[in-house]
């Protein structure tokens, strides 16, 4: 066995670098029963970086619950995240960088923040850290935060709003599961408040078995916080958060001010509806708007956050998310047309089964998906390419697509090809793409992975639209391949989440400003 830094066998020296430190680690010291000790050097500082980022916890606490403040790490929100969790964020950074990001680099400018009179915003301290270190204006820490983030301080900050926006459920699925799941999580006083659930009644023990399934998730794990169930009064409470479970059959027999509910913004995970006329039957009283995890028919606008959400007019009632693979390859798809030119692409899925196809071999009305699921992969359409105009209608490209389901229960792989309009090579598209995903608007629909170990269950729980795979990227003249992972099920209802934010007028800016 070899310690780190090791050249071979024996024993000597090598040299780590660990937040802007550079120590030396003694290879390896034989011991008894087998087991190798480095020097303590190792261990010290994971200690004090532990330390560290315990301090953070209550700091970004603070910022979020009194100034509605969000600290992230390069796109990766910091609120409510351990000790361990914050470290590996930080690690993480080095697959995008290219390097690993400390918490003694990070938190200089976290403290900063606290002698700041901010207001509702998203602060990245990752990329506060990275900007300062390529900054030659010879600021201190707490000068260059307090010009980098100036938009939202004094008199130039949003003001916190006086009440949340109130949010309904229509449907209580996969989607809308794991939607509940996140409102719950990102809910404050003044933010998105999950206020109703609207399902059939399925008979005895109806709530208590809605609420286990909230509660616990096979691939999503357990819910991080607690949940009670309230059967006198059909409600659930989540964190605090009382969610009334409505029972109905209709859209048209709800109405919605009786309890308590006022210009809400219901989200449809039934896909049930997918037409402005089927839609609208939502808007009944307390109802502002409706949203649609589906993609759009007709002239229901499709939207893509990230890409194509600032063209939501303010009366819009009615607007559709798209679907998970339109979400997962129309941000790369943007970036390649913007940097290169798009000439042609097609795109073709390998989708993780989904609760549309059948356990086992049984009749179902579209061809292949009543051959088991599990079993078998099945070859069957996606509606993914012929969104793509709706999302960018600028895009000259003709995109076509097909799509295989495999027996996966989560986290798809989109294979899109690409005929670009210059030469360029492997290289020059991966160096792209990672500052894609670092610096540009895009940062929370793209992210980057270099790990040559990579498979589909290392992104469950990913909150990207998509994932690119550096080492499965094929680049020749005019031809690019990439390989995106999404999470068919989290990275998308994020995305939804997004969407609703945006519209409810609660999605907040991010500094320091990203570059376009």
């Amino acid at each position: 066995m070899r310690a780190a830094g090791s050249g071979g066998g024996g024993t000597g020296t090598g040299r780590r670098a660990a937040g802007g430190r550079s120590y030396h680690v003694r290879n390896t010291l034989s011991s008894k029963d087998g087991l190798v000790t480095v020097n303590d050097d190792v261990f010290t500082d994971w200690k004090n970086r532990e330390e560290i980022a315990e301090s953070m916890i209550p700091i970004i606490g603070r910022l979020h619950r009194e100034k509605d403040v969000t600290v992230l790490l390069h796109s990766r929100s910091l609120v409510n995240k351990s000790v361990v969790s914050i470290l590996k964020t930080h690690r993480f950074a080095r697959q995008i960088a290219g390097e690993e990001l400390s918490v003694t680099e990070t938190m200089p400018f976290l403290s900063a923040l606290t002698t700041l009179d901010l207001g509702p915003s998203q602060i990245d301290i990752g990329m506060l850290a990275a900007t300062y270190k390529a900054d030659d204006h010879g600021l201190s820490v707490e000068e260059f935060t307090a010009r980098a983030v100036a938009g939202a301080t004094g008199a130039d900050k949003l003001e916190r709003r006086d009440c949340g926006q109130d949010v309904v459920l229509y449907g209580f699925g996969r989607i809308g599961r794991l939607v509940a799941r996140l409102l719950i999580e990102k809910a404050s006083g003044n933010g998105l408040r999950l206020k109703a659930i609207v399902v059939r009644n399925s008979g005895g023990d109806d709530l208590v078995k809605r609420a286990s399934l909230l509660r616990r998730d096979s691939i999503h794990g357990q819910f991080q916080g607690t949940i009670v169930v309230d059967e006198a009064n059909n409600k659930i409470i989540a964190n605090g958060n009382e969610i009334t479970v409505i029972y109905s059959n209709d859209p048209s027999e709800v109405d919605y001010t009786e309890y308590g509910i006022k210009d809400a913004i219901l989200i449809d995970n039934t896909g049930r509806w997918r037409d402005r006329e089927g839609l609208s039957k939502h808007l009944r009283p307390g109802i502002a708007k409706v949203v649609l995890t589906a993609p759009g028919k007709g002239d229901v606008p499709n939207i893509v956050h990230g890409v194509n959400h600032d063209t939501i007019k303010p009366d819009e009632q009615i607007i559709s998310c798209a679907s998970c693979t339109t979400n997962a390859i129309v941000p790369p798809l943007k970036a390649m047309e913007d940097e290169y030119g798009v000439v042609r692409g097609h795109v073709e899925t390998v989708h993780s089964f989904t609760n549309d196809q059948n356990l086992l071999d049984n009749y179902h009305k579209a061809d292949r998906r009543g051959r088991s699921a599990p079993l078998n992969m099945v070859i069957t359409e996606t509606g993914a390419a012929s969104a793509v105009a709706k999302a960018l209608p600028d895009l000259q490209a003709k995109i076509t697509g097909s799509s295989i389901r495999v027996p996966v229960p989560d986290v798809s792989i989109a294979i899109l090809n690409l005929q670009l309009k210059r030469e360029t090579n492997r290289d020059e598209v991966l160096e792209y793409l990672r500052e894609v995903s670092l610096t540009s608007p895009l940062k929370r629909q793209i992210d980057f992975t270099d790990s040559p170990d990579a498979v589909s269950s290392d992104f469950i729980g990913s909150r990207h639209a998509s994932i690119v795979d550096a080492g499965a990227t094929k680049v020749e003249g005019d031809n690019a391949i990439l390989y995106l992972w999404y999470d068919n099920e989290f990275g998308y209802s994020c995305q939804v989440v997004r969407v609703v934010r945006y519209i409810s007028g609660v999605e907040y800016p991010t500094y320091p400003v990203p570059a376009v």
